[in-house]
């Protein structure tokens, strides 16, 4: 037993040599194995940085100026979104047609990644799905209050059709009554014919053919360079459409038919929607929510606000328009809005009941 108990005190420099030799690999390898760490850690970090600051950027257009209801529109939203996301998603807004992309255009601009989306005119949308143009309905909307209501029965409706191309809703603008822009003042039904008109539409361009005038469907740039060539002198738009464009220059009447109150419709295409997490996907939807409201706030004093400007800038106001006048275009609405209602279906159809009703 004492033999062996002794033996490391019969070689101290070989034990000494045993237990230094292994001490001195692991100090030399402690530096190196504290280097790679702190570089994955570096990294991680970085892909972690990289994933909390990185930005969705959208690009959305609108055919109306920064200034008009429609623009006023986009401006909130891309302020709330940035807002609510603390700067994850960011909108770059393209104001006055300056993408050369008109509403009926936009949501094939979105699906082939021109833009994310837009604000469209709602009736521009009506050859993808005649529900779309529910608001350009003549006659039916009355008053602010009924336009709201009737707008949130059909959004549902409105929701499905832009789904089934790939669009996500966002919010809903309504726009101040339409009226009739004109080069000279409307005094009855027998001025119709002398009207060559944008319509905005296929409903009111037929609504107006039936009445008499030579009404073409036009995007906004080809209707006002059909102005300034004198091929035009009338417009159906609202007062703020009018006012927005400047068109006293060209028409100063306007005559107070209040045809209808339409609608222009927000939408970002459906997957660049569907990439966002679940909580950033509630934020941009409570800005586009926060965005209707006010939307809809604004809509409480647009039609004073807009016909004090245009009287300022000398724009005669027919208010009430001339009854016969009135009379003549309901009479030539008729058809026009039974054809919609074959075509729109049984839902769409129910809720014109319902506006019709209240």
């Amino acid at each position: 037993m004492l033999p062996d108990l002794l033996l490391p005190m019969r070689y101290p420099a070989k034990r000494i040599r045993a237990i230094l030799v292994p001490a001195a690999l692991i100090l030399s390898v402690a530096p190196a194995a504290a280097q790679v760490t702190s570089q994955d850690a570096s990294q991680v970090t970085s892909q972690v940085t990289s994933q909390v600051t990185s930005q969705v950027a959208w690009r959305m257009t609108t055919e109306y100026p920064e200034n008009n209801i429609s623009g006023i529109g986009l401006a909130t939203f891309a302020s709330r979104v940035s807002d609510r996301t603390h700067g994850f998603v960011t909108v770059t807004n393209a104001f006055n047609n300056q993408l050369k992309i008109n509403s009926g255009e936009m949501p094939r601009a979105a699906l082939d990644g021109r833009i994310a989306g837009g604000d469209a005119f709602a009736g521009a949308l009506s050859g993808l799905d005649p529900v779309l143009g529910l608001s350009t309905l003549p006659f039916l909307m009355h008053s602010v209050d009924l336009a709201r209501a009737t707008n949130l029965r059909a959004r549902p409706l409105y929701e499905k059709a832009l789904a089934a191309r790939g669009l996500k809703l966002l919010y809903v603008t309504i726009w101040p009554a339409t009226g009739l822009w004109s080069e000279r003042s409307l005094e009855g039904a027998d001025d119709l014919p002398k009207l060559n008109l944008r319509a905005y539409d296929a409903n009111s361009t037929e609504v107006m053919r039936a009445a008499g005038a030579n009404a073409q469907f036009l995007p906004m740039d080809a209707a006002l360079a059909g102005l300034r060539e004198h091929r035009l002198n009338a417009f159906l738009t609202s007062g703020d459409g009018g006012a927005g464009r400047k068109l006293w220059d060209f028409l100063p009447h306007f005559t107070a038919i209040n045809y209808a109150m339409p609608i222009s419709i927000a939408f970002v295409r459906g997957d660049a929607f569907a990439e966002l997490s679940e909580p950033m996907q509630r934020e941009v939807l409570a800005a586009a929510a926060e965005t209707e409201q006010s939307q809809l706030a604004l809509l409480t004093h647009r039609t004073i606000e807009n016909y004090a400007r245009m009287r300022d800038n000398g724009v005669h106001i027919a208010e009430p328009a001339p009854a016969l006048l009135v009379a003549e275009l309901r009479k030539a609405a008729k058809d026009a809005i039974a054809a919609w209602e074959t075509r729109a279906g049984a839902e769409a159809t129910a809720i014109v009941e319902w506006a019709r009703q209240q």
